[in-house]
């Protein structure tokens, strides 16, 4: 299977943190790496719009046969369009055509080749048309709350019967935590949308789950990244 990993120069949270070093690393190198070890993952494909991280993705092994257009690589561009672009350049460039293909965020840098290739063999196993994974949300959706103009509290009105209760009594929630994807692309392409009847969740641990938006993140990243070093 081929991995992609979107990595554009601009960030509003972390300024550079594509290429930030963490643990001694460049925030990428740890997705790259983990890709290139997952016995399941044939290519590694970086897919960006920076000539800095495009230099970096090359130092640590991965490809960069292109360099994402300017339209992909704003704000406002969206995810799909990026990985149909690739994915489209990747047919055109071998012949083959691509059913199936992994993304992976390189924002998340405690995912391993491990939760790699569990995910890849999960995917198989259920006969599945595409695959999300998934961590533990922190709180019960009933919990969530909303502020009107005046300032007043509101149930968010997720969950059953919108009200608050033990965490016990709740159900389980995930929400996906950006680390692994197994798309389709003809569903991508005809419905945009990464989900489907066949949709199938991966849940890793909310330890396993850090994706770095903030300057915090990091720090927590680091310090989780020591204590598996160490241990």
């Amino acid at each position: 299977m081929i991995a992609f990993i979107p990595a554009r120069g601009g960030s509003k949270g972390v300024s550079g943190k594509n290429i930030k070093e963490i643990c001694g690393k460049p925030l990428i190198a740890w997705t790259i790496e983990a890709a290139k070890k997952a016995e399941g993952i044939d290519r590694v494909i970086v897919t960006t719009d920076d000539e800095a991280i495009a230099a970096v993705a090359r130092e640590y092994g991965a490809e960069v046969p292109f360099m994402r257009p300017a339209e992909l690589s704003s704000d406002t561009a969206s995810a799909i369009d990026v990985y149909l672009h690739a994915t489209e350049f990747v047919m055109n460039e071998t012949g083959e055509k691509i059913d199936k293909f992994m993304v992976l965020l390189p924002t998340v840098p405690l995912r391993t080749e491990k939760h790699i290739d569990e995910a890849i063999a999960q995917f198989k196993h259920d006969k599945a048309t595409t695959l999300i994974s998934f961590a533990e949300a922190e709180v019960p959706a009933s919990w969530y709350h909303v502020t009107d103009e005046q300032g007043r509290v509101h149930n968010a009105g997720f969950g059953a019967g919108a009200t608050m209760g033990n965490r016990q009594a709740n159900e389980t929630y995930i929400v996906p935590n950006g680390a692994i994807y197994i798309l389709d692309y003809e569903l991508l392409k005809n419905k945009r949308t990464y989900y489907c009847d066949n949709t199938v969740a991966y849940v890793m641990k909310r330890e396993d789950s850090i994706d770095i938006d903030y300057p915090i993140d990091f720090e927590f990243a680091t310090c989780l990244m020591q204590k598996r070093t160490n241990s």
